[in-house]
């Protein structure tokens, strides 16, 4: 008997119109005419995950057809912002729904705005995550995300008398329906228990892991729709559930509340992004996050595959698995377990697969973000896994000592497990081993790998390291972030840009066009008085729009120099009322991001920049002048707001700690201009849209190596700079912490000590000096607009269209299906 087929939902006005008042009367059991909006963009979101769901079963047909090798990429978060603006956009809906909601007499703009981000991710790297995966799609590429389906996130940040406070983020509460659960779909995963020795059929060693205690990963899927709409992928998170609803011997025992203890233990492995690290709980936890992450992601894969082939031999010739980051490094051992332990491969040959599957990428030169682990921690619960890390090490320092005989120091360097008192797991070494391809995400940061991270490992495979330099999807970060500059884009030169971002290059020559200008610079006029009167909305202050808009938005860590950012403030705020020197121009600095729950030195500066504003915001001296302002809860929905109407853009790390950065690109592509330190992706901004249009400042990685090895002495910077005195004494005065007395000495005290390893003080003039630059160059406009909309113009290279298009070239070797 042949199965009937479904015609395909129509996307008419009258076809979406149907499908929408259809799930408000079906799913919600409302009645139309009395639905509130909430209910009709619920709606709408069911409606648009119909076609989306027909969508990924076509993307699917053809990728089996076809039986191509796919992409599987490993990302322990994502921050894929709002779902459904961006579908409704990808798909080519967005005006169609909008006159749909008209006839509802609703607006389809509010409706969008009550979707709630979803709480998958933190900061730049999960955002990377999601750029990618918009760009896989858009390229019509076979790929899969796979993550962890947290139900409360990180956190949400609110702000209490200037300090952050960590919320649970109850977004799936707020959630659009745009996921799709796939109760039948699901894995277990095991953890703790014994290895028990045996022997297999050919009297060869075959360790058992047995007594292990199970739960299950339950998948959740995200449709990741293409611009254009014919591909949608899917980012498939996982849930993590009991492997019964409770124990039944435990239940009918009376033991009632433990039974629904260990349930309950056993969810909350999905329960938050990133526990406290700081608490032995927190820890194994974390770890064992990290492994129902690749565990359930790897059993999936091997499902798939073998749906289309009759066993695993070939499985690297269909399968190319990326580890984004050091999160999902237990990949490695995992992949090796299920080869050889459930599908009986030999060692030899598990090996050769693995290590042609794998390619990684760092992320961080920042040592406590490299991952490593207590090899008593991974005995307890992964124990067979420990024993083929030990397994691979063996194999390798053997290989090593052959190349390298008696060096000694080369094999403890090289070794996976860091001797000592406590011997540790270096989960970056076990990726660089088990991995075909090692890249970095800027050309700085990737030879920094090879010469400071990884200098043995790049001596002995050079082959193995590349760099491929971070990107952004122009579909999130300027269609649909920025429609007022997109459509003046697109009348100018057209609308390939948004599939092809070098055809930016065409714009440099409107830079010279006064008509051109005066729209651009009213462009960003509407976007500033947009976040002006979001502002005043959320904050209940006022921020003067035609003030030079300075935003440093990004996670609150030592390394990004948010407190430079704020020395800066104090100087001018102290110029400004002792000695009547304004601001060229008046400037407002808004600041937004999130500091991890247990660093407190982040959470300080979070009061400090609030203690700021209110200390500033309140003195009749500096009104018109300066204003400083925190945006609480940052996220990708916030971020739309801020970065259209940026002027500058701080990124101001220490040279040689931003691996790359992506917000530097975001900034850029919507007409902001960099102030930023030569590190990251900095530099090869500065080579894309010329020197005379970013402004770099300060101390550079070779200065920096001097510097360490000749001591550095920030005491004498105090002394033979007043502007530096004054600045730090009004810290230590309580100048902006008066109800707290003693708050923020301790910054003081650490900026002048030789603990300071971002070199603030260093920095501090020739910052300074930049930032009075910025401002006498704003003045002229036509001068600031020029440089502006070359800035846009330079940006073509950072797309993740390019990105990614190298990866598949030289890592991944796949390629569109047609």
């Amino acid at each position: 008997m042949t199965m009937p087929t479904l015609a395909p939902l129509k996307n008419t006005k009258k076809a979406l119109s149907d499908s929408i008042l259809g799930h408000i009367v079906h799913d919600l059991g409302s009645n139309p005419g009395q639905t509130h909006l909430l209910a009709k963009a619920h709606s709408l979101g069911m409606a648009i995950n119909d076609r989306l769901v027909e969508k990924i079963l076509e993307t699917q047909k053809r990728f089996d057809s076809a039986n191509c090798k796919r992409v599987y990429y490993l990302s322990i978060e994502y921050l894929i912002g709002r779902c459904l603006s961006n579908n409704l956009i990808n798909l080519g809906l967005y005006e169609t729904c909008k006159d749909v909601f008209e006839q509802f007499g609703e607006s389809l703009e509010e409706a969008v705005e009550l979707e709630h981000d979803p709480a998958l991710g933190n900061g730049g790297l999960g955002r990377l995550a999601a750029c990618y995966l918009d760009s896989l799609a858009t390229m019509g590429l076979p790929a899969v995300g796979y993550g962890i389906h947290y139900e409360y996130g990180l956190f949400r940040q609110t702000i209490e008398n200037g300090y952050q406070r960590e919320r649970p983020d109850f977004w799936m509460a707020e959630a659009m329906p745009l996921q799709l659960h796939r109760p039948y779909l699901h894995y277990p995963v095991r953890i703790y228990g014994r290895i028990k020795d045996g022997v297999d059929a050919k009297g060869e060693y075959a360790p058992r892991w047995v007594d292990w205690e199970t739960f299950r990963g339950v998948a959740y899927d995200i449709p990741i729709a293409g611009y254009g709409g014919r591909t949608v992928n899917i980012l498939r998170l996982f849930a993590a559930r009991a492997s019964s609803e409770f124990n039944m011997d435990i239940f009918n025992s009376g033991d009632y509340l433990d039974a629904v203890k260990r349930k309950v233990e056993s969810e909350t492995v999905s329960k938050v992004l990133y526990p406290r690290e700081d608490v032995t709980y927190g820890r194994e936890l974390r770890l064992i996050q990290e492994y129902f992450l690749v565990s359930c992601a790897l059993q999936d894969i091997i499902h798939n595959h073998l749906r289309l082939n009759p066993g695993l031999e070939n499985f690297d010739a269909k399968a190319a698995i990326h580890l984004n980051d050091t999160h999902p490094s237990l990949a490695v051992p995992e992949l090796l377990r299920l080869l050889i332990d459930e599908h009986r491969m030999s060692w030899d040959e598990a090996w050769a697969i693995a290590e042609r599957t794998f390619a990684f990428t760092n992320h961080t030169l920042m040592p406590e973000a490299l991952e490593i682990w207590p090899v008593s921690l991974m005995e307890r619960l992964l124990p067979r896994h420990l024993q083929i890390i030990y397994e691979i090490n063996s194999r390798f320092l053997g290989a090593v000592a052959a190349r390298y005989p008696g060096d000694k120091g080369k094999l403890a360097r090289m070794s996976l497990i860091e001797e000592g008192p406590e011997k540790k797991l270096r989960m970056a070494s076990l990726a660089v081993a088990g991995s075909h391809s090692v890249n970095g995400v800027s050309k700085l940061h990737s030879g920094l790998i090879a010469t400071r991270l990884f200098p043995d490992y790049f001596a002995l495979w050079p082959d193995k390291f590349n760099n491929k330099t971070n990107g952004v999807t122009p579909r999130r970060w300027l269609l649909a972030a920025n429609p007022e500059l997109a459509g003046l884009i697109s009348e100018a030169i057209g609308p390939k840009w948004i599939t092809d971002l070098d055809e930016l290059r065409g714009l440099a020559k409107f830079a010279g066009d006064a008509s051109f200008r005066q729209k651009f610079m009213k462009a960003k006029s509407d976007r500033k008085a947009a976040l002006s009167n979001f502002i005043r909305s959320h904050l209940g202050q006022e921020c003067p729009p035609d003030a030079i808009f300075d935003m440093q938005a990004k996670r609150i860590h030592e390394y990004k120099r948010q407190l430079l950012n704020c020395l800066h403030i104090i100087w001018q705020y102290l110029r400004l009322t002792e000695d009547n020197v304004a601001p060229v121009h008046p400037k407002a600095y808004i600041f937004a991001g999130k500091a991890a729950p247990g660093y407190f030195e982040a959470k300080q500066i979070i009061k400090l920049i609030n203690n700021l504003g209110r200390v500033i915001n309140a003195d009749p001296k500096a009104r018109g002048h300066l204003s400083v302002f925190f945006l609480p809860d940052y996220r990708v929905t916030l971020a739309e707001r801020m970065i259209p109407a940026a002027d500058v853009s701080e990124q101001i790390s220490t040279a040689g700690t931003e691996a790359s950065g992506t917000g530097n690109m975001k900034f850029s592509l919507n007409g902001a201009l960099t102030v930023g330190a030569w590190d990251g992706a900095n530099i090869e901004i500065c080579e894309e849209v010329g020197e005379e249009n970013i402004y770099i400042f300060g101390l550079r990685t070779e200065d920096i190596a001097t510097l360490e090895k000749t001591g550095y002495a920030p005491g004498s910077l105090y002394n033979g700079h007043p502007e530096i005195k004054r600045v730090l004494d009004a810290l230590r005065e309580d100048r902006f912490c008066p109800d707290e007395p003693g708050l923020f000495h301790w910054m003081a005290d650490k900026l002048l000590s030789s603990a300071d390893r971002y070199y603030h003080l260093a920095d501090f003039i020739p910052y300074a000096q930049t930032q009075e630059r910025i401002e006498n160059d704003y003045t002229g406009q036509t001068g600031w607009a020029k440089k502006a909309i070359l800035n846009v113009a330079g940006m073509g290279r950072f797309s993740s269209d390019r990105a990614v298009s190298e990866y598949c070239r030289d890592i991944w070797n796949i390629g569109p299906v047609a």
